[in-house]
């Protein structure tokens, strides 16, 4: 790997006598804001090459954005679907758009949401903090929405915790994660957008911390507390990690950027909160990563499936580093060893190294993060689950994206190389009545019709059978992707249908496909198939998977939780998901089927399911009026 330069220290952040501190509206909408936001401009520019950076290539000049994005402009992920607005339009009805929005994931009442903020449990509640736009359905004036919950599953929606008001802000309330200290203070660092298209660090806090629902943050009024440092581009910061403690009993955290084509890890120390010192070296880079974004970065324990807190660390524990790939949009991570006085961690396997190896979900998953339930002394991990549809679709139905169920994270003991991924056992409340399935027999080619009513809002777990020494013999394919689960190959694909009509016109299979790697290896891939889940035209239809580890010792398994539009798949215990947006226009309501089949030409299958209905949560505003 080539060796990069390292930072010099933090600059000066800007004093309250730069003349950008003052209160301001959500939207500059008369004369005169428009001339007050021209003369910040000029003083940011000020301060900015008072702190020996050029300013950035001022957008402002541009007459037009690009045609794909909103969010370029202002250096940020693409927020689109990436459907092209200009295809065919489909002729979604009312009832279609009604069926699209699920039952038991979390989403607001409307309008836009993307990354997952700030994830606690206070005072006995779970609280979630979401970007929103209170004003549409597509991405734009980024707040912080709020909901609470005692169980992580029925939630409360409660006011706006942060809006888009200050300078440092202005354009934005980005990413930012939650920090509860030992006295029981919590700090909220979050990333803004200031009017000046600058990714600064901000740190709020509550107005009253013993309230159990945190209704009301204030700002740290020398915000910004953090800017980019020198050398690091000024839309190339952002997304603070919470804070731990390291072995000198100094605070630190992580922010993702990138240089030179590589994303990096910046590691910045504090004693007070407010002011910090960077660290003068990456304490991780991968070349040809590219932007890191949404970064966090936590410990396992290697030996109990008990959750750890951040500062944990020592015998006994690995640190997961995961980081959002703005260049592909996808969620990585990788397993290491975090030297906290050196602050270096070291993966474990350099060719599984963040970007190039394992994936968070090999779906459509994005700006994941986790936080520790000291509830329940469990690793919580969140994700946001976008549309793929158009952004007119969106507009039109009035909302867009799904949180996806709350997963516990911990180390997987058998394999030792990779994490698992699991539901929080609080989903299993929901669980209503059971279908259930045991020793039906799939000869190649079968497709089997389980007779399960209401499939919508299911919970299914199933297992698979093969005979390992049809197994042995069979001629395998040479494999290094999930092929479409039409293609037929001696062992695979088989699994199931979910969202699938009687007549097998619109259907979404979830199957395991063997094969050979082309080192001669047997390796088992984990897919979803979206090529035929719709008749829609402007619909995301693509094949998603990844590699599953199967010991010797165990048959293949799945969980999917199906709900309406998302369908979340847990390959093998949890060790690869595949999260999927599935828009059918005749698998809805009480067309959609369940099968299992068989698409294998040399191996029979015995299967086994069991199906629970789920029921709905009522997500509702919090009545404030009966506290």
């Amino acid at each position: 790997m080539p060796s990069f330069p390292t930072h010099t220290p933090l600059l000066h952040r800007p004093t309250s006598e730069s003349g950008h501190n003052h209160p301001k509206s959500r939207r500059p909408i008369t004369g005169f804001i428009v001339i007050l936001a021209s003369i910040l401009f000029f003083f940011s520019l000020v301060f900015l090459i008072r702190n020996g950076q050029e300013p950035q290539e001022t957008e402002q000049k541009q007459s037009t954005l690009p045609p794909m994005s909103r969010s370029e402009k202002h250096g940020v992920s693409e927020k689109s679907s990436r459907v092209r607005d200009d295809s065919e339009t489909y002729p979604w009805t009312d009832e279609m758009f009604a069926w699209q929005r699920t039952g038991y994931h979390f989403q607001p009442e409307n309008n836009w949401m993307n990354d997952p903020d700030g994830p606690l449990f206070h005072k006995g509640w779970y609280h979630l903090f979401y970007q929103y736009n209170p004003d549409s359905a597509i991405w734009g004036n980024i707040t912080w929405g709020h909901a609470v919950s005692r169980d992580l599953i029925q939630w409360l929606y409660l006011p706006l915790a942060l809006v888009p008001d200050r300078w440092f802000d202005w354009f934005g309330v980005w990413t930012g994660s939650a920090t509860l200290l030992p006295d029981g203070n919590i700090y909220m660092l979050y990333t803004g957008d200031t009017d000046n298209y600058v990714q600064v660090q901000n740190l709020a806090y509550p107005v009253n911390v013993s309230d159990p629902l945190l209704l009301e943050w204030v700002k740290y009024d020398d915000n910004p507390v953090l800017i980019p440092p020198k050398g690091i581009a000024l839309k190339d910061f952002r997304d603070p990690t919470t804070m731990w403690q390291g072995a000198d009993g100094v605070w630190r955290l992580m922010i993702g950027s990138k240089k030179d084509g590589a994303g990096i890890a910046l590691v910045y120390k504090t004693t007070n909160f407010t002011t910090y010192e960077l660290v003068d070296h990456y304490v991780h880079a991968v070349a040809g990563t590219g932007m890191w974004e949404c970064i966090d970065f936590y410990p396992v324990s290697t030996d109990s499936s008990v959750g750890l807190d951040w500062s944990a660390n020592g015998p006994g524990t690995k640190h997961v580093l995961k980081a959002s790939l703005d260049d592909n949009k996808h969620d990585y991570y990788a397993l290491g060893t975090y030297d906290s006085i050196a602050d270096l961690w070291i993966p474990d396997n350099p060719e599984l190294d963040v970007g190039v190896g394992l994936r968070v979900d090999y779906g459509k998953y994005y700006a994941s993060k986790t936080f520790y339930d000291q509830n329940k002394g469990r690793r919580i991990l969140w994700g946001w689950i976008g549309e793929t549809d158009t952004d007119g679709d969106d507009l039109l139905k009035g909302w867009a994206s799904v949180q996806t169920i709350p997963r516990v994270v911990t180390f997987d003991q058998k394999t030792r190389t990779n994490i698992i991924q699991w539901p929080v056992e609080e989903l299993e409340s929901l669980w209503t009545t059971s279908s259930e399935f045991d020793g039906i027999y799939l000869e190649p080619g079968s497709v089997v019709e389980l007779n399960i009513s209401s499939t919508s809002q299911l919970d299914i777990s199933a297992e698979f059978i093969v005979d390992k020494e049809a197994l042995n013999n069979a001629t395998l394919d040479e494999v290094n992707n999930c092929s479409t689960s039409s293609f037929r190959g001696a062992a695979g694909p088989f699994g199931l249908l979910v969202l699938t009509d009687e007549s097998l016109s619109e259907l979404t299979p979830v199957y395991f496909y063997l094969g050979r790697s082309p080192s001669g290896v047997l390796d088992t891939w984990f897919c979803t198939d979206k090529s035929r889940s719709t008749k829609a035209s402007g619909v995301d239809k693509q094949v998603y998977g990844g590699l599953v580890p199967v010991l010797d010792d165990e048959n293949f398994s799945l969980r999917i939780l199906v709900d309406h539009s998302i369908v979340e798949a847990f390959g093998q215990g949890g060790r690869t998901l595949i999260t999927s947006r599935i828009y059918p226009t005749e698998a809805i309501y009480g067309a959609a089927k369940v099968f299992l089949f068989n698409n294998a030409t040399e191996l029979s299958v015995i299967a086994s399911v069991k199906a629970w209905h789920v029921e709905s949560v009522d997500i509702h505003p919090f009545p404030l009026d009966q506290i």
